[in-house]
């Protein structure tokens, strides 16, 4: 995707909440020489779990239409004609789309930035449910905190407008592509059809693959497609992004510096299929 593009997204309605001079910043400074942050970069030979295996995309459809009370019709017929896997990618998840999770669950909120805490709060309510679960970010699920990266939202806004129905196909890296790297030197080496997830995407991966968070020597998972705020109310500055990890026998949601590298964590990422 181009800079003209993705400045043209930025002055949409849909990002307004982030202020568009913002947005026009973050793209800019996204979009500089691919050398960008290259010391953020170590060595890692962490990997996926020995129990973890990717399930059947139409099983995935169906475990994500039981848990969030959504409609599965449009998603199980676009999978019968999935294009090929991108490069890069490892297989293809299934993800409720957040409108349809806010339709179905808070249909008062309206405004998409809410929406998307309000969901994201959910899932979090389902893993907690599903498995031991420890959210450091309780209470810090709000629009002043949390927000969607600019790069996300418009790959995002773009799949979503060529897949009908409740349910997103989305074509996956877990990690391993990004293991090693910090988040903001993944966001700077991304394919020009590759973008962050987000931590309510994260959040359903776990819940339908419960067996990809389940050791301390895994490669954990960062969620380079959402921004943080440790300071709401002051400077504004989203200078961190969360993480799912394995920690001390159970699944735990944090955040870590986006100048932070670590060999136990990997930024997943998605990808548009490009023809």
């Amino acid at each position: 995707m181009t800079t003209e593009k993705l400045i043209t997204f930025a002055q949409t309605d849909k990002v307004a909440y982030l202020g568009r001079e913002a947005v026009k910043a973050i793209i800019l400074d996204m979009t500089t020489p691919p050398n960008k942050y290259a010391d953020e970069v170590v060595s890692s030979s962490y990997t996926y779990p020995n129990k973890y295996k990717l399930k059947p995309i139409d099983e995935q459809v169906k475990t994500i239409a039981t848990i969030f009370g959504v409609d599965s019709k449009e998603a199980l017929e676009f999978i019968k004609m999935l294009p090929a896997l991108p490069e890069g990618a490892e297989g293809w998840f299934a993800i409720p789309k957040v409108s349809s999770v806010a339709k179905k669950h808070f249909s008062a909120i309206t405004d998409s930035a809410e929406q998307y805490c309000e969901a994201t709060k959910l899932v979090h309510s389902k893993l907690a449910e599903s498995r031991s679960f420890y959210n450091y970010l309780k209470g810090q699920i709000t629009t002043a905190q949390i927000r969607e990266h600019p790069r996300t939202l418009s790959f995002l806004e773009q799949l979503e407008s060529e897949q009908q129905g409740d349910i997103l196909i989305l074509a996956v890296q877990y990690g391993m592509r990004h293991r090693g790297k910090s988040v903001r030197r993944a966001r700077e080496t991304f394919l020009d059809n590759e973008f962050g997830l987000t931590s309510f995407a994260l959040g359903c991966m776990a819940l339908v693959h419960p067996d990809r968070h389940v050791c301390s020597k895994e490669l954990d998972t960062d969620c380079a497609g959402d921004e943080f705020a440790p300071a709401p109310g002051g400077d504004g500055v989203f200078s961190r992004a969360p993480f799912f990890r394995f920690f001390g026998g159970e699944l735990e949601f944090g955040t870590s510096g986006v100048s932070g590298a670590g060999g136990r964590y990997g930024s997943v990422s998605g990808f548009v299929p490009q023809n």
